[in-house]
């Protein structure tokens, strides 16, 4: 029984095709599909609260209960039209992940449909606002090695959904959990799938050896699938000489397992290259490679790394996953991923047999391959004929994208792949230079291709990463830089407490590496979380502490612009003279710049004190002088704004001529300015 049924896409979380020589499992599969409307427990002692029905496939690693999963989900799909999500809940490296991670991919599923507001994933908990919005949908989600209950829990959707998860032993803690185990295929069914897999000439020719081979493979489809791939590799071996392979492996210590001999069987086959390829995939980040990994792993040319992973393809170590976005259209973008079962195997083989010294120049040409790739996918976002642009236009042509759109795809169907490559970079802690430069290359790329909320989660946990490296090694300017980005990203998702904590570390850290740019900055950030929080009398004690730095510097524009807040802090406030005196201070800065826009605004500000403070002939004489410099600048956009602001002092005087007089050119200039400038941020 065959199948390849199309993908359910739901951007990271779609659900795979089922496999190509999927055979058997009848009964299960009619089992499964009974429980599905099988009435629970609860539901018999009439405490029926309307949960999710929660399935579970059990079985040893390579028994196949991922694909029997993916097949069930492909045969009841079209009863749960509200979205279908397939979810690895282990990495690649073997260690469980987290429900808030799980949590977060899904959000971003929902999140491009319009079902969750950008950036709710990272303001709330994930976990809650994931309940939040799958509450009252008909949803299916395929949860693939579950390691503990506990992942499990916290991602059930409320109502009428459906849970597939497999797992290697039971899920005890979850309630009304209904277990399919299984076991290894029978005869018949593994000779099927033999013949599907060698051709049916060598099984028909010797039947008796084709049923032996299958029980010495225990009926396990993934050591049938590797057997089958070392045989199809060789047409000239019959059923009797893989038997014979298989019993000559030399082994010390336990019992083998079928698919530790298959996969020794298989290794042992290879070309010394393909073999050197084939352990390195266990460095893989989330166990998904394409073209471009392979070749810098191997440190070999694309086309010959193609070839190879055609061959491991064949002898079943990958498996090919579905291209999910408009990025993927080559070969070269084509994705593999490793079997779940063969991690811990390849992993045994990579620390055995390969020198420590190769495996560390290996991992490091992938990430140097990896921050070309995500220079390039941020380059393509830059308007053509920018300097961006150029310098991508003389990378060689598989690192290039076409257009932005096809950057944006790429970027987004890889996105989970990357973030696993910063983490097992950081993890490493050999190669922190190659960790920052990647992380700080896929930052880029989310901000030019993503809008400043919809990327926070990914953005917060770069960011993380960056300040474990650099805390690591004892760097304190790179460590303020980290918190005060962090702490900036508490602040939009409305944090502003937690944001205040890492301001403050951050100064520490600035102070210590004498970084005068990180603490100016986290000091006036402090100031704008005071205000935020209601503290003015704070906000002005830390803005009056980031001017003092920056007089000390010598910035003339960070003095202007702190200058501008405190005016307007003491605005706020009622202290007249101290927000008049400010403004003057910022005007004098603007001078200093040799800016007589802003010394124009920052007159025009100051006017407009004056008239609250009970000084309307000074405010009129200020209006005036800020009129001139704004005529002398040539700033349409500001003159018009002084006009107007003359109107309404002329009108609250009783001057209504003049402030008709006054508005009537302000509307004639902006009207004839609006092509000719606009008005920036001043």
């Amino acid at each position: 029984m065959t199948d390849r049924a199309l993908t359910v896409r739901t951007g990271a979380c779609a659900l795979p095709a089922v496999p190509p020589y999927f055979v058997g499992r009848g009964r299960e599969l009619r089992e499964l599909r009974a429980d599905i409307d099988r009435p629970g427990l609860a539901a018999l002692r009439g405490k029926d609260h309307g949960g999710c029905r929660v399935l579970l496939v059990a079985g040893r690693p390579g028994s196949g209960r991922t694909a029997l999963a993916v097949r069930l989900a492909h045969e009841v799909a079209d009863r749960y039209p509200d979205g279908r999500y397939y979810l690895r809940l282990t990495g690649g490296d073997g260690e469980p992940v987290p429900s808030i991670r799980v949590a977060r991919t899904v959000l971003r599923a929902l999140g491009g449909t319009g079902a969750v507001a950008d950036g709710a994933s990272e303001a709330e908990d994930p976990l809650a606002v994931l309940r939040t919005a799958l509450a009252g949908r008909r949803v299916l989600m395929v949860l693939d090695d579950v390691a503990t209950a506990d992942q499990v829990l916290p991602l059930l959707p409320p109502g009428g959904g459906l849970v597939i998860a497999t797992s290697e032993g039971p899920l005890a803690a979850i309630p009304d959990v209904r277990p399919c185990t299984l076991g290894g295929l029978d005869s018949a069914t593994s000779v099927e799938l033999l013949s599907a897999l060698v051709g049916s000439t060598r099984v028909t020719c010797d039947p008796t050896a084709t049923e032996a081979l299958a029980e010495e493979c225990g009926g396990n489809p993934t050591a049938l699938r590797l057997t089958a791939g070392w045989l199809a590799a060789r047409p000239g071996m019959s059923m009797t000489d893989a038997i014979r392979e298989l019993g000559a492996l030399p082994w010390d210590g336990a019992p083998p397992t079928p698919v530790d001999r298959a996969f020794r069987l298989v290794l042992g086959g290879l070309p010394q290259p393909v073999a050197r390829l084939a352990r390195l995939l266990a460095l893989a980040p989330d166990g998904v490679l394409d073209a471009h990994t392979a070749s810098a792993l191997a440190g070999c040319p694309m086309s010959t790394a193609q070839t190879m992973l055609r061959e491991l393809l064949g002898y079943g170590l990958l498996q090919r996953e579905v291209p999910l976005g408009p990025g993927e259209l080559t070969e070269e973008d084509a994705r593999f991923r490793v079997p779940g079962c063969l991690h811990p195997l390849l992993r045994a083989r990579l620390a055995a047999d390969e020198r420590p010294a190769e495996v560390r120049l290996a991992r490091a040409r992938m990430l140097e391959r990896t921050v070309r790739r995500l220079r390039s996918c941020r380059a393509a976002a830059e308007p053509a004929g920018s300097p961006a642009r150029r310098r991508m236009e003389e990378l060689p042509r598989p690192l290039r994208f076409g257009s932005s759109a096809v950057a944006a795809g790429w970027l987004g169907g890889r996105l989970p792949v990357l973030l696993a490559a910063a983490r097992d970079a950081v993890a490493d802690g050999e190669l922190d230079t190659l960790a920052q430069r990647l992380i700080a290359a896929l930052v880029r790329a989310l901000n030019a291709h993503r809008a400043d909320t919809e990327a926070l989660p990914e953005l917060y946990e770069l960011h993380g990463l960056l300040l474990a490296v650099a805390e690591r090694r004892a760097l304190p300017r790179q460590t303020a830089a980290a918190l005060i980005n962090l702490a900036d990203l508490d602040t939009a998702a409305g944090r502003t407490k937690e944001a205040v904590e890492r301001y403050r570390r951050a100064l520490d850290a600035a102070r210590s590496g004498d970084d005068g740019f990180a603490a100016g900055r986290a000091l006036e950030a402090l100031g704008d979380s005071y205000l935020e929080l209601d503290d003015p009398q704070r906000a002005a004690d830390w803005y009056g502490r980031a001017l003092a730095l920056r007089q000390s510097r010598g910035e003339y524009v960070e003095q202007a612009r702190l200058h501008a807040r405190l005016a307007r802090l003491h605005t706020r406030t009622g202290a007249y003279p101290a927000a008049l005196r400010e403004w003057r201070a910022a005007g004098a800065a603007h001078r200093r710049l040799r800016d007589a826009s802003g010394y124009a605004m920052a007159l025009g500000e100051a006017a407009g004190v004056q008239e609250r403070a009970g000084q309307p002939e000074e405010s009129l004489r200020t209006y005036r002088d800020a009129l001139h410099w704004a005529r002398q600048a040539a700033d349409a956009p500001v003159e018009g704004a002084v006009l107007l602001r003359m109107a309404d002092a002329l009108e609250r005087l009783g001057d209504r001529a003049g402030a008709r007089l006054q508005r009537a050119a302000a509307e004639e200039l902006l009207g004839r300015g609006a092509g000719r400038s606009a008005p920036g941020a001043r």
